[in-house]
């Protein structure tokens, strides 16, 4: 049974702060976890129930045991699945390498759903590295890390002031914009960036004028917008095609 004491530590790292100070974040369920055990992360504790623990043998950190309802009082999920896991965080190595790949740059996206899935996108179609503005929501948020649906594993991001980043970059820089190009016609891609803005009000001003390639996914219906993560998808697929 875990102590007050654990209880309260584990709860404060569903907050950004204590995650920061502590360096470390939470993994959920399952599929996550099992996958974590298997990557380079380091996991410093596990909590799961009797089911769990009897169905799984762990090379790393003994799984302590906790009942339903203190699982439920640690979670950061709204429905707590079997096991958590407590890992440290750690930093991509490097410098990002940007010539001949495309990379994703993000701009003040806010939500971290959209920021997992955009990392779930990447990895699906084989990108490897995104750079996150330092207004973007945090990597290790849990709800980020969640709809990564495990690709936080493979897809390294950086946190980087976007218009000194950008202002030194010697490849071509695609911006999702509304008067850009549009996607259907021929694109000579080999490599370059990928700007895509904020949910609301998409990409700052104050970077456009690092916008070499403006593209455009064409409206053919009279939705105001498209999700940040859905135009991330459409736009990456026709550049990867």
């Amino acid at each position: 049974m875990l102590s007050k004491n654990e209880l309260k530590y584990i709860q404060s790292l569903c907050q950004k702060k204590q995650r920061q100070e502590e360096g470390l974040f939470i993994v959920e369920g399952p599929k996550m976890v099992e996958e974590l055990l298997n990557s380079k992360y380091a996991v410093r504790r596990l909590f799961a129930t009797k089911e769990w623990i009897s169905e799984h043998s762990v090379n790393g950190p003994f799984p302590e045991e906790v009942n339903e309802a203190e699982l439920t009082r640690i979670s950061c999920l709204q429905t707590p699945n079997q096991v958590l896991a407590l890992v440290e965080q750690k930093d991509p190595p490097d410098e990002p390498v940007l010539e001949g790949k495309l990379t994703l740059v993000l701009d003040g996206i806010q939500d971290p759903g959209n920021f997992g899935t955009i990392i779930r996108i990447a990895d699906w179609f084989g990108i490897d590295q995104i750079v996150a503005g330092d207004n973007t929501v945090e990597l290790y948020n849990p709800k980020t890390i969640q709809a990564t649906m495990g690709s936080f594993m493979r897809v390294n991001c950086w946190y980087r002031h976007l218009s000194d980043f950008l202002q030194s970059v010697k490849i071509p820089v695609y911006g999702a914009l509304l008067e850009g190009k549009s996607m259907y016609e021929p694109i000579n891609f080999t490599e370059g960036l990928l700007l895509i803005g904020n949910e609301g009000r998409g990409i700052d001003a104050h970077l456009l004028k690092y916008i070499s390639d403006p593209i455009t996914i064409p409206r053919m219906g009279k939705a105001e917008s498209l999700n940040a993560a859905v135009a991330t998808g459409i736009l990456v697929a026709h550049l990867k095609k």
